[in-house]
């Protein structure tokens, strides 16, 4: 009786663990569905944040942020925190931003594990009504 309890524990949290927004995850392009960087999500005092990992097109991991503001204007995009102070509502993180190192505009966004398949991350930007949502994929 021990073992089954042990075994459906071990079952749970690693369902648990799998539903985690944090890790590694790669980008996708809206337009070209070509894989574009790798961004760790992590936590920090509570909140959840995402960085630049790496770049994935080689002729291109030299690029700056030459639209963005402020003290990220002329910084490599590499490594570059693009997600910052979301934090756990129910199921989702929201209340923080995404900063789009292209256009160089931040927006208000969500994040969450989609509920068939752990392995992807729906990363939703969004200015009031409009928003756009992109897939990322679970690196492993």
């Amino acid at each position: 009786m021990k073992a089954l309890l042990y075994f459906i524990l071990v079952l749970f949290i690693g369902g648990v663990q799998a539903q985690s927004v944090t890790g590694l995850w790669k980008t996708i392009d809206d337009d070209t569905g070509a894989e574009k960087s790798i961004v760790e999500i992590y936590k920090q005092d509570g909140r959840i944040y995402g960085k630049v990992k790496e770049i994935l097109n080689k002729d291109r991991t030299d690029v700056v942020c030459d639209r963005c503001e402020g003290e990220r204007r002329g910084q490599p995009v590499q490594g570059m925190v693009i997600i910052e102070d979301m934090e756990k509502d129910g199921d989702k993180y929201s209340g923080g931003t995404i900063l789009d190192p292209e256009n160089g505009k931040q927006y208000k966004c969500k994040l969450w594990v989609d509920e068939d398949n752990p392995n992807i991350l729906n990363v939703r930007g969004y200015i009031a009504f409009l928003y756009r949502t992109q897939y990322w994929k679970r690196v492993e």
